[in-house]
């Protein structure tokens, strides 16, 4: 009995030090299947998502859901630390090792009083009301009171690199808002450009956008958590911003030459990249029933943009065909994310038009002249 205990302890204290390797220290994709923390990121969301269903959609849905991505953080380093606490209490119950302060020779404790000895020495307070016997036992408790304070240092420093992560993705989310509307959408990011006469000279922005895909495939794959952190506002979401670059792209594809669209094909490239492997890391299949993101109402604002950039209405089929084919091949999977998140996926093109979030205010008035800055509109006309 004692060395089933013994080594169900060892096994216990191992199997969390490899979790927390891989989660922490390790930047790659873990392929096998039975993860501690992928298995409770899985099931402790599950259940969160189902009680945020019970909560009328609006604000305070919304602030539950947002608060999962920190919350499930702490609660997975507390799992580890028990872990590790009630690995060592294994082992040195297994060779009942302990000796009460003032005696000489090891008396019997309860289980409770191992596990009070290895919950003091892991987090080195060192009471001494409870001492370990000379041999295996005093060599256990330096190991557990080093591992101890690593292990809190390494998680300490694991924060400021997953925050750093995090801020640079919403940067960059942030400089959508003026761009592509709040919230972001392909074709009003494209019809500004149109407006502006930039829709054939943007490639700087794609560029920076190129990158941002590739670090959110980066920052997403080395620290899955982060898709749960969710923006500052709630009609932006990572999620919707690589979803109006993928409808950005996909439009520019079926409307520039193809010596022009190099750079859409590379931002392209890299944003389908990273919804896919992001989808795969959780497990996320594409739904079966899919949702049209360019319903009827819509399809007429794009036939105007068509006619911004000089198309003729003989090449419209031939577009709508292209862009429906770019489409099929990004779509299921963002959908998919939507839902597995519960993040609003925006459409490709919006026919209302919605002030932008820097337009708006709780304490101002409304003020004129605004709205010429986004929407080619006069103020009077833009706000409600």
């Amino acid at each position: 009995m004692h060395t089933i205990t013994f080594i169900a302890g060892v096994l216990l204290i191992l199997a969390t030090l490899l979790d927390g390797f891989e989660t922490v220290l390790l930047p790659r994709r873990i392929n096998h299947r039975f993860r501690y923390s992928r298995l409770y990121y899985r099931n402790s969301w599950r259940l969160w998502r189902a009680i945020a269903a019970r909560i009328p959609a609006g604000r305070w849905r919304e602030a539950m859901l947002s608060v999962f991505g920190p919350l499930s953080l702490l609660g997975l380093f507390g799992s580890w630390i028990v872990s590790l606490i009630l690995g060592f209490t294994l082992l040195q119950w297994s060779i009942a090792s302990l000796i009460p302060s003032g005696q000489q020779t090891s008396a019997h404790s309860t289980f409770d009083t191992y596990l009070y000895f290895s919950g003091t020495t892991y987090f080195t307070l060192g009471l001494g009301d409870v001492i370990p016997s000379p041999g295996l036992s005093r060599a256990l408790t330096v190991t557990e009171s080093g591992l101890g304070f690593g292990f809190l240092a390494i998680i300490i420093s694991y924060l400021p690199v997953l925050y750093q992560a995090f801020s640079r993705r919403e940067l960059t989310i942030s400089l959508l808002d003026a761009r592509a509307g709040s919230p972001p959408t392909g074709g009003e990011f494209l019809r500004r450009l149109a407006r502006d006469n930039q829709i054939d000279v943007d490639n700087a922005s794609l560029r920076e956008w190129e990158r941002w895909c590739a670090e959110l495939l980066e920052s997403h794959l080395s620290f899955p958590v982060l898709a749960f952190y969710r923006s500052q506002h709630a009609n932006q979401s990572w999620l919707a911003a690589v979803a109006s670059m993928l409808d950005s792209c996909a439009m520019l594809l079926t409307l520039l030459p193809r010596a022009e669209s190099h750079q859409a094909r590379l931002t392209f490239a890299v944003a389908r990249h990273a919804v896919v492997d992001i989808a795969l890391i959780f497990g996320i299949r594409p739904p079966q029933t899919k949702q049209d993101r360019l319903p009827p109402e819509a399809t007429a604002q794009f036939h105007e943009m068509l006619q911004q950039v000089g198309k003729q209405p003989a090449d419209i089929p031939q577009i709508e065909s292209r862009l429906s084919e770019l489409r099929a091949l990004y779509e299921p999977f963002l959908q998919a994310l939507a839902r597995h998140f519960v993040l609003v996926l925006p459409p490709v093109i919006t026919a209302d038009r919605i002030d932008d979030n820097w337009q708006r205010s709780a304490w101002m008035p409304r003020t004129p002249g605004l709205g010429n800055l986004s929407s080619g509109k006069s103020g009077g006309d833009h706000f409600d």
